[in-house]
């Protein structure tokens, strides 16, 4: 900032030459009677310059070279002494030592360096004529009170303000300058012209002027009227439309075209600052740059800018691992491979392997992000698992494929659905009549649908807003003839925050399977209940019918609700909860023969997402159930 106006010069004598001979520093000078006034009386003298510690000041405390003091603005309006008060304490040097003792000589070049920098911060806010005097007095506990004592004097204010070439953006004109923000008659505020400066670019960027430069503001202030007049000059602020996609570089993990999918915006479009940021940000969240640049370059064409962009590729493999364990699941210790661009554009592939007490699972998923759009997802999947519940045993082969709009956390968005095929061949036994062990194989084709709404502020540990889902899937079955049912299920959760630390959760679910009866569906796509994502206090799959060997049997519909408060401190939280629920043979649940579950849970709030145990116990307990059940896992019960 360039600042022009009134100037002054100070002259000053200069000392003699000393004397010849030793210089004794306790010796009084000499008197020099020919410089034409009486030579001042050092015996008499009761302090120091002024603003200086004082020997009165200093002489009673008990070390006066290890002196203590408080420092305060004073004399100023209160509304103008909090203005600054916040930049003083950054920078002041007084504030800076405020907790240690300093010798008389230290506070005192602090106090006027701070008195300096009071009167600055004042001069930024427009008092151009302040005077800041430092004063220090002992208070009664010995410490010493440093005041800082502002006359701010009067505000001066702006008599003129140029914004040269900004009529050439025609209608755009008003509007910019009121983004600007500073008008004639305003105070000469230094911090409202830098911001209104920084304003002013932003809206010309984001109205289609892309290579916009706005000079420094130069400011010339008047003392005699007590005014200023501003003048900047916009230079390039001419509407430009977008051009072409430029990759730079030939290590970019994706081509021009990938990326003008990926941008809210296409050529032709006026330029505006916000798309290119919006497009920095989406490029950052695939994974696949380690560093992204987005900038607009002139085109060959006039008033065309193309758009660069620079994409440093990342890392792509990643290993992970997951360790979980629940009563009636066991043990599960699941692992993964994935390389995130294996068929690019951003089509990671993935190689899942479960190892578990009771479910063992070896796949392979492929989803390609931003496939044909933003945000729209393909994924792909093929797998085989072996599992062992007690509710059946299956041996099943799946292969499905799906198109989804993809919620992330960057960008978490109230709606999102997926829609899909399945075909699965698998061979179940359970148990039937007088407990005769039944063993069949299905083929199970299904299309399912899903739509999700999401008001909640946080996707893997929400504190407020609400969730709604459905999900149907119209199934057909191949086994003994072909026959058709479909699976309907609506889940509803709240989230609602009682005090900072305190979030009070709820959740229900409704589930129905209409045009078969459960004997007819396999026993692997009927409901079940009860497990750590469903009614804690019960093992997994454990709630609702049973058959004869007192195995859960499952059922065509379900009934499920959660109560949990959720109390954190600091990384760590503890929650109490609630849940109840039940599985019913018919196709809609009549609530009856709820069955309760309620617990403990702990959890530590790691940076990729809670992780949660739960301890629950049945309230109504049927006979096999545990009287004690365990969960653990990453991220909410719900």
């Amino acid at each position: 900032m360039v600042f022009a106006g009134d100037a002054c010069a100070a002259a000053a004598q200069s000392p003699p030459p000393p004397e010849q001979g030793v210089f004794d520093p306790e010796l009084p000078m000499a008197p020099m009677n020919d410089i034409g006034v009486d030579w001042p009386d050092m015996e008499g003298a009761t302090g120091e310059a002024k603003g200086d510690i004082t020997a009165s000041a200093a002489s009673d405390t008990e070390n006066a070279d290890a002196l203590r003091y408080t420092v305060a603005i004073t004399d100023l309006d209160p509304a103008l002494r909090n203005a600054i008060v916040g930049q003083f304490d950054a920078l002041s040097a007084l504030r800076a030592g405020e907790k240690d003792a300093a010798n008389a000589a230290q506070i005192n070049r602090r106090a006027r360096d701070d008195a300096d920098l009071v009167a600055a911060l004042l001069k930024n806010n427009g008092y151009y004529d302040a005077v800041v005097e430092p004063e220090v007095a002992r208070q009664a506990d010995g410490k010493l009170a440093v005041s800082l004592r502002a006359d701010a004097g009067k505000l001066y204010r702006f008599s003129d303000v140029q914004l040269s070439g900004l009529d050439e953006t025609g209608a755009k004109a008003d509007a910019l300058r009121g983004a600007f923000g500073v008008a004639p008659r305003d105070p000469v505020n230094s911090e409202n012209i830098l911001s209104g400066r920084t304003a002013l670019i932003d809206r010309l960027k984001r109205s289609g002027a892309p290579f916009v430069e706005v000079s420094e503001p130069n400011i010339i202030v008047d003392h005699e009227t007590q005014t200023a007049t501003l003048a900047m000059r916009v230079n390039s602020a001419s509407e430009q439309t977008i051009g072409r996609f430029l990759i730079i570089g030939d290590r970019a993990p994706f081509g021009a075209k990938h990326v003008a999918q990926i941008a809210r915006f296409s050529s032709g479009d006026v330029y505006d600052q916000i798309g290119i940021d919006d497009l920095k940000r989406a490029l950052i969240a695939t994974g696949l740059t380690a560093n992204v640049t987005v900038s607009p370059v002139p085109s060959e064409t006039p008033g065309v800018a193309d758009i660069a962009v620079s994409l440093e590729p990342a890392k792509t493999r990643t290993i992970a691992g997951e360790l979980g364990y629940g009563t009636g699941e066991g043990l599960r210790i699941a692992g993964s491979w994935t390389n995130r661009n294996l068929v690019p554009p951003e089509g990671a592939v993935t190689l899942r392997g479960l190892l578990g007490t009771r479910e063992q699972a070896l796949g392979a998923v492929l989803r390609q992000s931003n496939f044909g759009r933003r945000d729209r997802a393909l994924n792909a999947r093929i797998g085989g698992a072996r599992s062992n519940f007690s509710a059946f045993k299956a041996t099943s082969f799946e292969i499905a494929a799906s198109i989804e709009r993809q919620s992330n956390i960057l960008w978490q968005k109230p709606w999102t659905w997926s829609g899909g095929v399945e075909l699965i061949a698998s061979d179940e036994r359970d148990i039937v009549g007088a407990g005769t062990a039944r063993r069949r194989t299905f083929l199970v084709g299904a299309v399912p649908l899903s739509l999700n709404y999401d008001t909640s502020n946080d996707l893997l540990d929400a504190t407020r807003g609400f969730r709604l889902g459905f999900r149907v899937s119209p199934e057909l079955s191949f086994q003994n003839g072909t026959f058709g049912y479909v699976r309907t299920q609506f889940d509803a959760s709240v989230y609602v925050p009682t005090t900072t630390r305190i979030t009070i959760a709820a959740r229900s679910r409704l589930g129905t399977i209409t045009g078969a009866t459960s004997s007819a569906i396999a026993p692997s796509r009927r409901f079940y209940s009860g497990g750590g994502g469903s009614v804690r206090g019960y093992g997994f799959q454990q709630i609702g019918p049973r058959d004869i060997a007192n195995d859960p049997d499952g059922g065509r519909s379900v009934a499920e609700f959660a109560l949990e408060a959720r109390v954190r401190f600091g990384p760590f939280g503890v929650v109490p909860f609630i849940d109840g629920g039940n599985i019913y043979s018919r196709a809609l649940p009549d609530f009856s023969g709820l069955r309760y579950g309620a617990g403990i849970g702990v959890r530590y709030h790691s940076s990729f997402g809670p992780i949660r145990i739960d301890v629950g116990t049945p309230l109504n307990r049927q006979a096999g159930d545990s009287r004690v059940t365990v969960f653990v896992s990453l991220g909410q019960a719900f």
